[in-house]
């Protein structure tokens, strides 16, 4: 059994699409979607769309919350609240109330058993939808944060745009990455996948190349408010 899980889509369809292609090839039997799907991109529409077409299991991200009723004062820097909501009101503009309803009623959590295992996701920890637990945090850190429930044996979250894997306790951490928006320095979108086989198991983070080029132009085309940084995160793969 062949599992994807993929997340921070952030509005790059062209992204997406490589990703989906490539789980094709790999003949993944199962993919599940962990947030921020179309926020911060030049296709909030077509990406939405993509991942309601795949007909599997979502659940909300922090920037899926931040489409639906705003960002507030205090979940970002004070200097980037005017401009993040203007991104926000020109992402509105693609999307209409049953995408924004979609959003609003996704699960924070996700929780599977197959053959035994018990695999337990969510967007950034399992107590919030905002919180930052980058991947040079303790082990006790981590497990304290991001280890709920206790019964599982894979814990798999987004959110921080920076793919790792951790074994802690004779358990999995792993941060899938980010499909429309890397922060590793790597251009290339992210994913995690797990495969199952007979009471074993393997983990692993899959990089894939997708038009980075016509992404930037896609920003410019789309008129973004704030196309400049957002092409430069595309190029350098960095924020």
């Amino acid at each position: 059994m062949k599992i994807a899980f993929i997340s921070d889509i952030h509005g790059n369809a062209v992204a997406l699409d490589a990703v989906l292609s490539d789980l094709k090839h790999r003949q993944v039997d199962k993919l599940y979607v962990l947030g921020d799907i179309c926020y911060r991109g030049p296709e909030p529409k077509r990406s939405l769309d993509l991942v309601r077409s795949l007909h599997t299991e979502v659940i909300k991200g922090n920037a899926d919350e931040w489409v639906v009723r705003g960002v507030r004062k205090g979940e970002v820097p004070d200097q980037a609240l005017e401009l993040m909501n203007s991104e926000r009101e020109w992402a509105l503009e693609y999307l209409n109330s049953e995408d924004l309803d979609y959003l609003k009623n996704l699960p924070t959590h996700l929780k599977l058993e197959v053959e035994g295992l018990k695999i337990a996701a969510f967007h950034a920890t399992p107590d919030s939808l905002f919180d930052v637990v980058p991947p040079n945090e303790e082990d006790e850190t981590l497990s304290a944060r991001l280890m709920k429930p206790s019964d599982a044996g894979i814990y798999i979250y987004a959110h921080i745009h920076r793919p790792y894997i951790r074994y802690i306790n004779g358990k999995v951490v792993m941060n899938i990455g980010s499909v429309g928006l890397p922060f590793d320095g790597v251009q290339k979108a992210s994913y995690g996948l797990v495969e199952i086989e007979n009471g074993n198991f393997r983990t692993s983070i899959e990089r894939v190349r997708f038009d980075a080029e016509k992404v930037m132009r896609q920003y410019d085309e789309a008129d973004y408010p704030n196309r400049e940084m957002m092409k430069q995160v595309i190029q350098n793969a960095r924020i």
